[in-house]
């Protein structure tokens, strides 16, 4: 048989899509092109452990104490379910077996490989949300997520009804080819944990340092604000993603038990 993997040059050949009319959507969804900006920090691991809906789920940590956040920008050109704009807060996860501090995120780096829980996923567009939550259970809401420039900087702005929830600032870095990553995402639907696969062709990429390349600004008053400011995140990112053009390719979710 035929061992089938992604190619970086011919990205979504070999893959079937199955068309849900329902949602008007084909799956998996393709991302055609497409930018995005990370800033990971480091936050309480107690505080992170509370956010988090099973007991199977375990913070991935640095080190001892301080476990890995991730905030990420994402603007959506192109895709089977038109352009769209959002912002992803997850936390690194390891699930059904506990972390360990350093060994575990760096184990993810040298697969090229991550798991992560959603906290919270605004987006700019109902046909997006509306088929992520009642699809795969994906804690989706519409915001005004917004993306300025200036400066050699981006810097991409979300609010709802009118109220700030956060702002990330990223630097333009100079970028090269990446390899293709693999994300496994968790999501809870009526009580029931679901993964879907995400993967990423990294066309133009990135990683740095984070101290100087990106800021996150949290706003006041709003709910996920009061949030944020409980987990007692690190001053300044320990790392920043770049990629100003890359394709995606994210499947449907499916119970946990559907290895």
């Amino acid at each position: 048989m035929k061992n089938y993997a992604l190619d970086t040059d011919n990205f979504f050949k070999g893959l079937d899509q199955i068309e849900n009319r329902d949602y008007d959507v084909k799956l998996p969804i393709f991302y055609y092109d497409n930018t995005a900006m990370s800033a990971i920090y480091t936050a309480s691991t107690r505080q992170v452990k509370k956010l988090l809906p099973s007991d199977k789920m375990y913070p991935v940590e640095m080190f001892p104490g301080r476990s890995l956040m991730v905030f990420t920008a994402f603007e959506y050109r192109r895709t089977d379910i038109d352009p769209y704009n959002e912002f992803s807060i997850s936390a690194i996860i390891s699930y059904g077996r506990r972390a360990i501090p350093g060994l575990t995120s760096l184990w993810y780096m040298m697969k090229n490989c991550f798991s992560a829980y959603i906290l919270h996923l605004p987006v700019t567009s109902e046909r997006a949300r509306r088929g992520g939550v009642e699809l795969a259970g994906y804690p989706k809401f519409i915001a005004d997520i917004s993306f300025s420039h200036g400066n050699g900087y981006t810097t991409c702005t979300v609010l709802e009804n009118g109220q700030k929830i956060l702002s990330l600032k990223g630097k333009k870095v100079k970028t090269s080819r990446g390899r293709i990553t693999k994300y496994i995402t968790y999501n809870m639907k009526g009580g029931i944990p679901l993964k879907a696969n995400l993967y990423i062709n990294p066309l133009e990429y990135c990683q740095t340092i984070g101290f100087t390349a990106a800021r996150l600004d949290i706003g006041t008053g709003h709910r996920i604000c009061d949030e944020l400011r409980g987990l007692r995140l690190s001053r300044w990112p320990f790392l920043y993603q770049y990629m100003p053009s890359y394709e995606a390719i994210l499947f449907n979710s499916k119970n946990i038990i559907d290895d």
